[in-house]
Parts: C-alpha cells; structure tokens; sequence
C-alpha cells in the first residue's frame, strides 16, 4: 500500500495516502487542455485536480461513516482518481457475522460500498441545484463537461461520474466490491476477490482501448488498471500469508528478561542482542513483554528501577499451527511488538515486527523468483 503513495493525514485511526497517479492527472490536465486555457492554464488545471481530489475525499468519507458504524473501518486508505483502495486488517472468515444491527457481514459490505457513489451523485445533484439557481450562464449542460476552464461546471461532472462509475461492477471499483460481497456468500474471500479483480482487469482494457476515441477514458482505464494490480497483489501475498505458520519463522533463540533484572541490566542486555522485544519470564511462565524503547524511556523518566515497573503485562500469545497472516493482523492492527508462540503453556519462540516484516519481505522475494523462473 506505501508503493507510489505519500501520506497525506490520519483520521479515526485510518492512515490516507494519496497515490502518485494524481500527479500523472495533473500532467496529463496541463499537456492536454494547456493551449486552450492559456496563461492561465498550469493554475486551472491544478484546480480540476483539486476538485477531483476533494471530490474522492468527500466519497471516501462517505465510506468512512459507514464502515465506522458497521464496524468494518479499514486499517489505511490509498487515494486514487477512481477512488480510495482501502486495506483491512479484518480478515472476513475471522469477523464476527453480525454488526451492531445484527446484519451479517456481506450486508455491511454492501452498506459502506454503497455509501461512497451515493455521497458523490448527492453532492453532484446539490451543487448542480444551486448552480442553475444561482449561475445559469455556467452551462450546466454544455461541452465539454470537465474541463479546466469551467471549474464549477467540472465540480458536478467530476463528483457525477465518480458516482456513477464507481458503480459498475469491477473491483476495486465499489461496484466490484458490491458483487465481491455476494460472491462471497458462496465461496471463500480470496475467490471472491480474484474473480472481482478479473473483471476489474477487462474493464481497465476495455477503457485504455477506447481512449482512442477519448483520452478520458483511457486515463480512467489507467488509473483502474492501476488499482485492479494494487488488489490483485494484495490478495496474492495474503493468500501466501495464510499458507505460512507461524512454526516457520518464529524466533527459536531469544533472549528473554526476568520481572527482577534491574533495568540497566536489560539494557545492557538489549544492546548485546538483535531483538529489539523482550517476553518477560517468571521461572516458567511468562508475565510480560517489554520493548528497548520502553526500557529507555523508563530509564530517562524514573531512573534505574525493575523490569516489572516497565513492562506490558496485557499480551496476546500465538500457537505454532497459526498462520503468519493472523499474526501480521495481531501486530498491525492491535500496535503490538511481540506475540509470544506458546505450546503447552510453555514458550517456545517469539515473533517479533521486525522479524515478521523480514519474512514477509523474504516470502515476496521468494514469489518473485519463481514468477521469473523459466518454466
């Protein structure tokens, strides 16, 4: 999800990132419509890519709501010009199958699908109304209907089309994620998805060849083509994820801490060891877990006290036979460190964000040298 995007803000705990493509819009506004908006046109065209942008903030929004009241909020939100491409930490067998209203869990997909195109066709209606109220000499209803040189024109066209569009059954469109959701009654996620995403794949072909009538449509076919890759990855790596245990790459030797070593003594412990977490060990059981950066930060506010002072006695424990998704869930989802691996409610291995991610980072490589592999 960080590949081409910077960040832009957080809200409800939700990370927004806005994807490079906008800055592909904005090239394209300024090369295609700079002879007839000159010298005014670098400005003009950075105000249609404004309005697109507020215009998919306002749709994402609408989603926003509902997937808060659904309980269904995403763990960040990539902004595209089609719209956003969520990424949820809620794997769907693991939800709970019923929300707050009791409505299962692929109604409530349809819910917050559905909230972002009608957020969009109601501001398109609302400012097309005050617009033929107050300015009709805007020509609503004239050519071309975005374009930089008729901002306000472009202000309803932009947030129309975004609603319709978003519409037509094709993932990660919302329409896409409409029909995933009743696929997904019969069959698993990651099927339901795939089968979304091909359709998601036609469409973005279907528009980048009839760009050759209209170059709209092939930026459209683009940036879906864009977003269908985005999800088609996804699927694919959390598909790996879910086939790995955590027996496979926990850590077998770590170092662990006891509820009396003094905390200059772990510190001295920490900085001898590639771990940067700690579980904290009572003879056999375990009763916490403990960061280097909670160490410091102890030291430097209390001065030199007991490890059972710092540490985090709220942890989550993990069984060998769990999968490496589940655990990438745990830590991202929930701002852990460390999920202790337990059997026989004895610890036999930890895993830890940095070496989660080193995995994950080695099982993608592991997908890319065999895609390349001849045969």
């Amino acid at each position: 999800m960080r590949s081409w995007s910077i960040p832009l803000f957080r809200v409800a705990g939700i990370d927004y990132r806005l994807h490079l493509t906008f800055f592909f819009l904005l090239i394209f506004v300024w090369f295609t419509e700079a002879v007839s908006t000159r010298p005014t046109g670098p400005a003009r065209g950075l105000g249609l890519v404004a309005i697109i942008l507020g215009s998919v903030l306002l749709h994402e929004l609408g989603h926003l709501l509902t997937a808060l009241h659904a309980r269904l909020p995403a763990r960040a939100v990539v902004l595209l010009p089609i719209g956003g491409i969520p990424a949820s930490d809620d794997h769907w067998d693991e939800a709970p199958t019923a929300g707050p209203a009791g409505a299962p869990r692929w109604q409530r997909e349809i819910r917050v699908a559905l909230a972002g195109p009608l957020v969009s066709l109601l501001v398109a209606f609302v400012a097309g109304a005050v617009l033929l109220a107050v300015s009709p000499e805007i020509q609503l209803w004239s050519r071309p209907w975005v374009h930089s040189r008729a901002l306000l024109r472009s202000l309803v066209w932009v947030n129309f089309f975004l609603g319709a569009f978003n519409l037509l059954p094709a993932y990660p469109l919302d329409g896409g994620r409409i029909l995933r959701a009743l696929l997904a009654r019969r069959m698993n996620h990651p099927a339901a998805t795939r089968r979304a995403v091909i359709l998601g794949q036609a469409l973005s072909m279907i528009l980048i060849f009839a760009g050759l009538a209209n170059t709209w449509l092939m930026m459209l076919g683009f940036f879906l083509f864009v977003g269908t890759q985005m999800e088609e990855r996804s699927v694919m790596f959390h598909a790996v994820l879910e086939s790995v245990r955590l027996e496979d790459i926990m850590l077998t030797d770590f170092a662990t801490l006891s509820p009396a070593d003094t905390l200059e003594d772990a510190l001295q412990k920490a900085v001898h060891s590639l771990q940067d977490d700690f579980p904290v060990v009572r003879g056999s059981d375990m009763v916490g877990v403990i960061s280097r950066q909670s160490i410091l930060e102890a030291l430097r506010d209390e001065g030199n006290g007991y490890v059972q002072s710092a540490m985090t006695r709220a942890y989550e424990v993990g069984d060998r036979a769990e999968s490496l998704a589940s655990a990438f869930r745990k830590i991202t989802g929930r701002g852990l460190t460390l999920i202790p691996v337990v059997e026989n409610q004895r610890l036999v291995g930890i895993v830890t964000l940095q070496n989660l991610m080193h995995s994950m980072s080695l099982l993608a490589e592991t997908r890319r040298l065999r895609r390349s592999m001849p045969g």
